[in-house]
């Protein structure tokens, strides 16, 4: 029989029971529609551990002195040239930062803590979480400066602000503690508390002072794209002979595994939805066979074969799966456009601080995962047809007219 011919009697087959296949259609786009919003959410959830940890003063890629993870000290630190650049195309490479970092104590008239000091640029800190935070006060001049930038949590806990003079204490390079005292340029506000316990960050040239230390203890570096991030590391690799060059998925493990549970999370997902439309999919295709029994057996009596019966069975179910899929992506793309902006999710900053993520909660639409929704749902469509195009053709045809 000719498809176009098969077309025509499907396409007529589902007219004839329109309040049925309207909840058919109805429940497909419920289910399309939904999956569509949640993988966006899930992929919002997933780049947004990304770039937290790569904002996390981490980079895409870190060069570290070997040992400096076991033991981050003073004495695991290495050179730089003058002139010393990534050896990275311009173009995918977004920037770089050294930096000087040591654990110190942080004392004010009234409280002691323990942070990391860091020691910055910052004309080359657009790549870390200090290019997007606000401060009040002023931030590092430069290079030299010798006063202190601190988060606003931690000068909560010192009972301290702007201006006031605070001393910190560390080691330097012949071993011998160093301790200065530093005033507060200004106080920094990062989205979420971690960032503003750990860190305080001072001038990079006048750290190394202190410490009568030249060189760095880590260069992070961001690229521009993530597929560029193997030959990076590759090209890194080859040129710093001696130096770790580290992955962020290496220095960040947890947020890692969560980027790739996401993956998972986004087919584990699918399945649960796409195998409770199925059931109602078959039930209803089966139904509607069940029905038709005597329409069936009359055309198979005509000389319909039992392939093009199968074929019309699987044809009018992928109609209604097409047009719910259709719909379905409509309507969740809809409803991620007016996300858009975002969902806050800061009243539940604790948990969400702990799970790597930003208190805003931002949809990413991937036209891939568009294309995975398309064609897995019409996927289960054409194997859940295949059982009732199968009950179709298992009754003879003429026990098919007697009914």
């Amino acid at each position: 029989m000719p498809l176009y011919l098969l077309l025509q009697l499907s396409f007529r087959n589902l007219l004839r029971h329109r309040r049925r296949n309207a909840l058919l259609l109805a429940a497909i786009c419920v289910a399309v529609g939904g999956v569509t919003v949640m993988n966006s959410l899930i992929r919002g959830f997933q780049q947004d551990m990304r770039d937290a940890a790569v904002d996390n003063l981490t980079g895409h890629i870190k060069l570290l002195a070997p040992g400096y993870l076991d033991d981050p000290n003073i004495d695991k630190r290495f050179a730089l040239g003058p002139d010393w650049q990534p050896p990275i195309p311009a173009d995918q490479l977004q920037g770089w930062a050294p930096r000087v970092r040591v654990p110190a104590v942080i004392m004010s008239e009234r409280e002691t803590r323990g942070v990391q000091l860091v020691g910055v640029d910052p004309t080359r800190e657009n790549i870390s979480f200090l290019g997007d935070v606000s401060i009040s006060g002023e931030g590092l001049a430069g290079a030299a400066d010798n006063r202190l930038l601190l988060g606003r949590a931690l000068a909560e806990q010192l009972e301290t602000g702007v201006g006031y003079r605070l001393v910190i204490i560390t080691q330097g390079a012949d071993g011998l503690n160093r301790e200065s005292g530093f005033r507060v340029a200004g106080l920094f506000d990062a989205d979420g508390t971690g960032l503003e316990k750990a860190f305080a960050f001072t001038g990079i040239g006048f750290l190394q002072s202190l410490l009568d230390a030249p060189g760095v203890t880590e260069v992070s570096i961001r690229l521009e794209r993530d597929p560029e991030l193997a030959p990076a590391v590759a090209r890194l690799s080859a040129v710093e002979a001696g130096i770790d060059v580290l992955r962020w998925e290496e220095l960040e493990p947890q947020a890692a595994a969560m980027f790739a549970f996401a993956d998972m999370a986004i087919y584990i997902w699918f399945v649960i939805m796409m195998s409770a439309l199925v059931f109602g999919l078959v039930n209803t295709l089966v139904t509607a066979v069940m029905e038709r029994v005597r329409e069936l057996g009359m055309v198979r009596a005509l000389g319909m074969r039992a392939s093009a019966v199968i074929t019309q069975v699987v044809v009018e179910s992928l109609l209604v799966m097409a047009a719910g899929v259709a719909l379905g992506l409509s309507i969740g793309v809809g409803v991620i456009v007016l996300l858009g902006d975002g969902i806050d999710l800061s009243r539940w900053a604790q948990g969400v601080e702990l799970a790597g993520m930003r208190s805003l909660l931002v949809p990413v639409l991937l036209p891939g995962d568009l294309l995975l929704v398309a064609g897995m749902s019409l996927g289960f469509g054409a194997v859940a047809s295949l059982y009732p195009a199968w009950r179709a053709v298992k009754i003879g045809p003429l026990e098919a007219l007697r009914r």
